[in-house]
């Protein structure tokens, strides 16, 4: 198996500098974490990628997932994956059904260091991200997120948030950012109408304070869009928003993959007492 050709430099001074993607994690007195995957129950087990291989077996999910079902239109170099500039500079976290080893689960995670290597998060492509400048030293992106149709219960998602939650707390970082999608095909027609309706839910009760407010590069039209519809926000969105995430202002429209796109930041300052020790130990 070849190892990821771009690895991760060491958060801490004096970590070895020359390890792959996924080992970097250190642990209680500094001890790399262990490399093998973390059985969590219910079949399935987490692990960081190491090798490249690791990493194409989440970029084919990510394909089947946003070609095939949301209708993405994308520009990659490899057939049935999905791949993009940021893949090579991110640790992406694998969710495994055990007893057939097939990835059904996946985030790829930017952290600060690796932002600051390929100049910006997917995110500041979308956004404009100045009021968030601050943040930056402790903040990662998250991205890619998704989760194969047959696996879409509860045990996965736990198991990604979970292992997060432990990669955020051993690093030192506090800030969580990323882009939560609502796709634009509803029923087979076209309409941005469920995403203003559901940016109209959102702003009301889980908006930032105004100093993170961000913008987006390309605004969903909101004011051509009915925005009074009864409809709920994806599961993943709303699993965020009880975890005590914030929308950081309105939709971008992505015409590639097909979406509006929320801007969604997590601070564990934020985070809901519920789920406080559960994530952060």
């Amino acid at each position: 198996m070849k190892e990821l050709p771009t690895p991760t430099i060491a958060f801490s001074p004096g970590s070895p500098a020359q390890l792959p993607r996924g080992s970097l994690h250190p642990v209680g007195n500094g001890a790399l974490a262990a490399p093998v995957a973390k059985s969590v129950g219910g079949g399935i087990s987490v692990a960081w990628a190491r090798h490249q291989d690791e990493v194409r077996a989440a970029q084919r999910l990510r394909h089947q997932i946003f070609v095939g079902e949301m209708g993405a239109r994308l520009n990659t170099p490899m057939p049935g994956h999905d791949i993009d500039l940021f893949d090579d500079y991110c640790e992406h976290l694998l969710v495994r059904d055990e007893a057939t080893q097939d990835v059904i689960g996946t985030y790829r995670v930017l952290t600060p260091v690796q932002a600051r290597r390929v100049g910006g998060t997917y995110s500041d492509t979308e956004f404009d991200l100045t009021r968030l400048r601050a943040l930056r030293p402790r903040m990662v992106e998250l991205g890619r997120s998704c989760v194969h149709p047959d696996h879409r219960h509860g045990g996965v998602i736990m198991a990604l948030w979970t292992a997060l939650g432990e990669f955020m707390v051993r690093n030192g970082l506090d800030t969580m950012i990323g882009c939560a999608s609502i796709p634009m095909m509803q029923g087979g027609v076209w309409s941005g109408d469920v995403a203003a309706s559901i940016w109209r839910q959102v702003r009301e009760k889980h908006l930032a304070p105004i100093e993170c407010h961000v913008r987006p590069r390309l605004a969903l039209p909101l004011d051509n869009l009915n925005d009074q519809l009864d409809v709920e926000p994806p599961a993943l969105i709303k699993g965020y928003l009880r975890l005590g995430t914030k929308v950081l202002g309105p939709p971008a429209w992505d015409p590639d993959f097909n979406s509006a796109d929320l801007p969604m930041m997590m601070r564990f300052a934020d985070l809901h007492p519920r789920y406080r020790k559960h994530f952060l130990g």
